[in-house]
């Protein structure tokens, strides 16, 4: 059964708050700059764990909760770090009628997490999404950039070997 969001310990370096800073010292005097803000602090820490969005708060002196309101409203954001191996789930049409629910729930029973998480080593994240663009290989699901289709529940152990 999956867990309920263990979540992976948050590890801010040196450098990636001092890049932040400058970002923000650069960019926190001009209209609308949470967007360029947040987009930049995704990229510097690969996710915005509340820890960045209070640093962000603090010294942008926006308030943490529309940072929040952003951060939670587009999917261009993600509050959970990606693991290793980024798994992503097809369950558009197509691959949820040819089963790719079921290969959902092999996989949160495998890993332990669910959708939006990460592992706690950091190895696997787990995410659903509505279309990869290969649907005469449903149910289809990538690992990075490796497409694994026409599956059953059967085959994710095998698969998810290869990634250890």
């Amino acid at each position: 059964m999956a867990s309920k969001k263990q979540g992976v310990p948050f590890h801010g370096t040196s450098e990636q708050e001092a890049a932040l800073r400058q970002c923000i010292a650069e960019l926190k005097d001009s209209k609308g700059c949470l967007m360029p803000i947040l987009q930049k602090a995704q990229e510097i820490y690969g996710y915005l764990p509340i820890e960045v969005q209070t640093m962000i708060s603090d010294l942008t002196g926006i308030p943490l909760e529309k940072i929040y309101g952003v951060t939670t409203f587009y999917s261009q954001f993600a509050l959970q770090p990606k693991g290793r191996y980024q798994i992503s789930v097809c369950l558009g049409t197509a691959c949820y009628v040819k089963g790719s629910g079921e290969i959902f729930k092999k996989l949160e029973e495998i890993l332990g997490i669910t959708n939006g998480e990460c592992t706690p080593d950091g190895k696997f994240s787990l995410d659903s999404c509505r279309c990869v663009g290969a649907c005469g290989l449903a149910p289809v699901m990538m690992i990075n950039d490796e497409v694994y289709g026409r599956l059953v529940p059967d085959d994710i152990p095998g698969i998810l070997a290869k990634y250890n």
